[in-house]
């Protein structure tokens, strides 16, 4: 892990003071650091009868789109409200400072589908929480949770206590 902590460089005070930001861009740059990191992210899900994986967007696309395509199995973008053009499942949630809604295509998953869940990075754990329920609201079933960085003291994993996480790099 030693190797993709050394791939994630801290950006001070972005996108607002006192906010210590974790770049990923070096990571996903270096190709042998993305392959480790999706290997990682995906280990613990392998025989688990996974039949889709699910990202946020955006650097979950990244992520996810890589371990559906290690696992066999199709990729769902959770997207931003008016970016899917079929009709979609909606669901709001609040931010530390705001509101934020995520949307997918109605006809993206189905009733019996084991769904994994990637993102990047875990915070708060809103926007989590809310693709965990987007996805459930269309029948399937999260297995587990994956994170390449989780940020422990925001203690986003206790808004997750209902789901299996699993996070490669712990600040």
């Amino acid at each position: 892990m030693e190797r993709l902590r050394a791939a994630i460089r801290d950006i001070p005070d972005f996108p607002k003071p006192g906010i210590l930001f974790k770049d990923i861009t070096p990571l996903v740059k270096d190709p042998a650091a993305l392959r480790l990191a999706v290997h990682h992210l995906l280990h613990p899900y392998i025989g688990r009868d996974i039949t889709a994986v699910a990202g946020m967007e955006a650097r979950g696309f990244i992520f996810g789109s890589l371990v559906a395509w290690e696992l066999g199995v199709g990729f769902v973008p959770l997207r931003k409200p008016g970016k899917l053009p079929y009709d979609v499942q909606t669901i709001s949630y609040d931010l530390e400072y705001g509101s934020a809604a995520l949307e997918v295509h109605i006809d993206a998953l189905n009733s019996g589908d084991r769904v994994l869940l990637i993102d990047d990075l875990l915070a708060t754990g809103g926007t989590a929480k809310a693709s965990c329920e987007l996805v459930e609201a269309l029948g399937a079933e999260i297995v587990g949770c994956a994170f390449v960085v989780e940020l422990d003291e925001l203690q986003g994993r206790k808004k997750l206590e209902r789901y299996p996480v699993h996070s490669l790099l712990h600040y």
